[in-house]
């Protein structure tokens, strides 16, 4: 059956008509969110983009950049500068243990918090108080409880006849010591973990307790696996985060002692800002970056077979 002409015509003008309210629905939408685009471009983009320019230069504000390749990844990676891989290997040794501390910590108070116990509201306030103190104001506190002589920690230690501790003041004992005070900011990851819990359906509980399952059960065979999509969520930002760990080590250690707590972004901050080595600090800027997306990736590359989504069999 042949379509008219008159049919031709009308369908052409339908589409013509429906192309225009596309774009112009387009334009619209990025006419309002243009302040947001403009911005992620000005103070996001930009910056990355011009931190990638200052990694191939020698840079240190008085003169003009003078580009000089790779000079400076190979200056940092060939070892020549002696403070860049031991601030690396301290990285590497508190995201490794405080992430995974963080994760189990928050996921197990946020199951407490999920409890139907009396006053759990303000429980929860009290965990996700931390989160609202600036992090210079609770790293001084920190700095004074944890002071080895006169600190009120080791007091209470002295009180109970419990051994005391240098804390933040040996080399052996620092990383532990900022690994335990980063648990105390974990409140976002107990937030997040209680909306998954809060969303986990009730009848797969009932059908266990009717089978004969106990609470641990219920936390291996429907807690874990039905919260394991958040878990993913909260170790993939718990890394990001950990290796751009800044505030506690710049106020309460410096870097030491022995530049044991020296981390990545400490060592960044004052290659740049202290030495005026604005070039090599942009390039180790960049192998961080590298750094996150390679374990980013990682940690997607192996999320369908760690993470259960609900439904996604019918996905398949």
């Amino acid at each position: 059956m042949e379509i008219s002409t008159e049919n031709k015509l009308a369908v052409s003008t339908s589409k013509k008509m429906l192309k225009k309210r596309v774009t112009r629905e387009l334009f619209n939408g990025l006419l309002f969110a243009s302040p947001v685009l403009f911005g992620f471009l000005i103070f996001v983009v930009g910056p990355v983009l011009y931190t990638v320019f200052l990694s191939f230069t020698k840079y240190n504000i008085v003169s003009a950049p003078q580009f000089v390749g790779l000079d400076n990844y190979v200056h940092l990676l060939s070892g020549k500068d002696a403070f860049y891989y031991p601030a690396v290997r301290a990285t590497f040794y508190y995201v490794m243990i405080s992430v995974p501390a963080g994760i189990i910590f928050s996921f197990f108070i946020a199951i407490l918090l999920n409890m139907k116990i009396r006053g759990r509201t303000v429980f929860r306030a009290i965990f996700y108080l931390p989160v609202i103190i600036p992090l210079a104001a609770s790293s001084m506190i920190w700095l004074w409880l944890l002071q080895p002589n006169f600190g009120v920690v080791n007091f209470l230690l002295e009180t109970f006849h419990l051994p005391t501790s240098l804390w933040l003041s040996s080399d052996a004992t620092v990383i532990p010591t900022l690994i335990l005070i980063s648990l105390w900011t974990t409140g976002n990851m107990i937030v997040i973990f209680l909306a998954g819990l809060q969303n986990i359906p009730a009848h797969l509980y009932e059908a266990l307790e009717v089978d004969g399952g106990n609470s641990f059960q219920k936390l291996v065979y429907i807690t874990v696996p039905m919260s394991s999509s958040i878990i993913f969520f909260n170790t993939v930002i718990g890394f990001i985060n950990a290796f751009q760990t800044f505030v506690q080590p710049y106020v309460m250690t410096q870097g030491g002692p022995n530049k044991a707590s020296y981390l990545y972004v400490l060592y960044l901050f004052r290659e740049g800002f202290q030495f005026s080595n604005f070039g090599t600090s942009s390039a180790s800027a960049v192998l961080l970056f590298l750094i996150i997306l390679l374990f980013t990736w990682v940690f997607f590359k192996f999320s369908k077979s760690l993470v259960y989504y609900e439904g996604q069999e019918d996905r398949k």
